[in-house]
Protein backbone atom coordinates (compact mmCIF):
# COMPACT_ATOMS: atom_id res chain seq x y z
CA UNK A 1 0.00 0.00 0.00
CA UNK A 2 2.90 2.30 1.06
CA UNK A 3 4.38 1.94 -2.45
CA UNK A 4 1.02 2.37 -4.24
CA UNK A 5 0.97 5.76 -2.19
CA UNK A 6 4.10 6.70 -3.45
CA UNK A 7 3.88 5.83 -6.87
CA UNK A 8 0.83 8.23 -7.00
CA UNK A 9 2.63 10.90 -5.64
CA UNK A 10 5.46 10.58 -8.10
CA UNK A 11 3.26 10.59 -10.47
CA UNK A 12 1.68 13.83 -9.62
CA UNK A 13 5.09 15.55 -9.07
CA UNK A 14 5.79 13.91 -12.87
CA UNK A 15 2.96 15.47 -14.58
CA UNK A 16 2.93 19.04 -12.94
CA UNK A 17 -0.52 18.88 -11.89
CA UNK A 18 -1.89 21.56 -9.77
CA UNK A 19 -3.46 19.69 -7.40
CA UNK A 20 -1.47 20.50 -4.31
CA UNK A 21 -1.31 18.82 -0.93
CA UNK A 22 -3.79 16.78 -0.04
CA UNK A 23 -4.86 17.81 3.70
CA UNK A 24 -7.23 18.26 6.50
CA UNK A 25 -6.80 21.86 8.06
CA UNK A 26 -8.46 23.45 11.45
CA UNK A 27 -8.72 27.28 11.51
CA UNK A 28 -7.96 28.74 13.49
CA UNK A 29 -5.68 26.54 14.91
CA UNK A 30 -7.13 24.50 18.19
CA UNK A 31 -10.90 25.43 17.78
CA UNK A 32 -13.35 24.33 15.26
CA UNK A 33 -13.69 21.47 13.17
CA UNK A 34 -11.17 19.53 10.86
CA UNK A 35 -12.19 19.92 6.86
CA UNK A 36 -10.45 18.99 3.89
CA UNK A 37 -8.83 20.35 1.19
CA UNK A 38 -5.30 21.50 -0.64
CA UNK A 39 -2.41 23.45 0.40
CA UNK A 40 -1.66 25.11 -2.90
CA UNK A 41 1.76 27.19 -3.75
CA UNK A 42 2.12 29.46 -6.33
CA UNK A 43 3.15 32.82 -7.73
CA UNK A 44 0.73 34.97 -5.42
CA UNK A 45 1.77 32.72 -2.62
CA UNK A 46 0.73 29.80 -0.55
CA UNK A 47 -3.06 29.50 0.37
CA UNK A 48 -5.14 26.23 2.20
CA UNK A 49 -8.57 25.81 -0.02
CA UNK A 50 -10.95 23.58 1.65
CA UNK A 51 -13.04 21.37 -0.57
CA UNK A 52 -16.24 23.80 0.38
CA UNK A 53 -15.40 27.40 1.15
CA UNK A 54 -13.20 30.24 0.78
CA UNK A 55 -9.88 29.69 0.24
CA UNK A 56 -7.46 30.93 3.71
CA UNK A 57 -4.00 32.71 2.04
CA UNK A 58 -1.08 32.03 4.12
CA UNK A 59 1.08 34.99 3.48
CA UNK A 60 4.17 35.07 5.39
CA UNK A 61 3.35 31.26 6.56
CA UNK A 62 5.58 29.50 9.28
CA UNK A 63 5.67 26.41 10.74
CA UNK A 64 5.53 26.81 14.41
CA UNK A 65 5.75 23.19 15.40
CA UNK A 66 4.55 19.35 14.12
CA UNK A 67 3.34 16.66 16.22
CA UNK A 68 1.41 13.33 16.26
CA UNK A 69 -2.71 13.75 16.70
CA UNK A 70 -3.92 13.20 19.59
CA UNK A 71 -6.23 10.71 20.74
CA UNK A 72 -9.37 12.94 20.38
CA UNK A 73 -8.04 14.43 16.97
CA UNK A 74 -7.29 10.48 15.50
CA UNK A 75 -10.79 9.66 15.51
CA UNK A 76 -11.57 13.06 12.98
CA UNK A 77 -8.46 12.79 11.01
CA UNK A 78 -6.17 9.68 9.74
CA UNK A 79 -4.04 8.65 13.42
CA UNK A 80 -1.29 7.99 10.82
CA UNK A 81 -1.04 11.78 10.08
CA UNK A 82 1.46 14.26 11.79
CA UNK A 83 -0.23 18.01 12.58
CA UNK A 84 1.82 21.24 11.14
CA UNK A 85 1.03 24.16 13.47
CA UNK A 86 1.31 27.17 11.55
CA UNK A 87 1.52 30.89 11.81
CA UNK A 88 0.86 33.09 8.98
CA UNK A 89 0.99 37.26 8.47
CA UNK A 90 2.03 40.20 10.12
CA UNK A 91 1.12 41.83 13.01
CA UNK A 92 -2.70 41.81 14.06
CA UNK A 93 -3.71 40.93 10.75
CA UNK A 94 -2.07 37.24 11.10
CA UNK A 95 -3.27 34.31 12.13
CA UNK A 96 -2.87 30.15 12.83
CA UNK A 97 -3.64 27.36 11.44
CA UNK A 98 -2.99 23.51 12.18
CA UNK A 99 -2.90 21.47 9.07
CA UNK A 100 -2.47 17.62 9.10
CA UNK A 101 -0.69 15.50 6.13
CA UNK A 102 0.60 12.04 6.12
CA UNK A 103 3.84 11.17 6.55
CA UNK A 104 4.84 11.23 2.85
CA UNK A 105 3.74 14.78 2.10
CA UNK A 106 5.40 16.30 5.35
CA UNK A 107 8.51 16.83 3.61
CA UNK A 108 6.66 18.68 0.95
CA UNK A 109 4.22 20.59 3.38
CA UNK A 110 7.58 22.23 5.28
CA UNK A 111 8.78 23.47 1.66
CA UNK A 112 5.87 25.07 1.14
CA UNK A 113 5.02 26.71 4.53
CA UNK A 114 8.87 26.81 5.80
CA UNK A 115 9.65 26.36 9.95
CA UNK A 116 10.20 29.58 11.89
CA UNK A 117 14.18 30.07 12.97
CA UNK A 118 13.19 28.97 16.77
CA UNK A 119 12.07 25.48 15.63
CA UNK A 120 14.60 24.70 12.90
CA UNK A 121 17.12 23.22 15.03
CA UNK A 122 14.02 21.15 16.58
CA UNK A 123 13.87 17.36 14.76
CA UNK A 124 10.92 16.72 12.63
CA UNK A 125 8.21 14.35 13.86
Amino acid sequence: MIEFLRHKRRERLAALTPDGIPCMARHPAGAGRWRSGRVLTGPDGTRWVPRRGEPVPLPAGRATGVRAPSVKEAMAINPGSRIVACAYGAGGSGGSIEIAVMPLDLRELLEAVPRSEADADAPTA
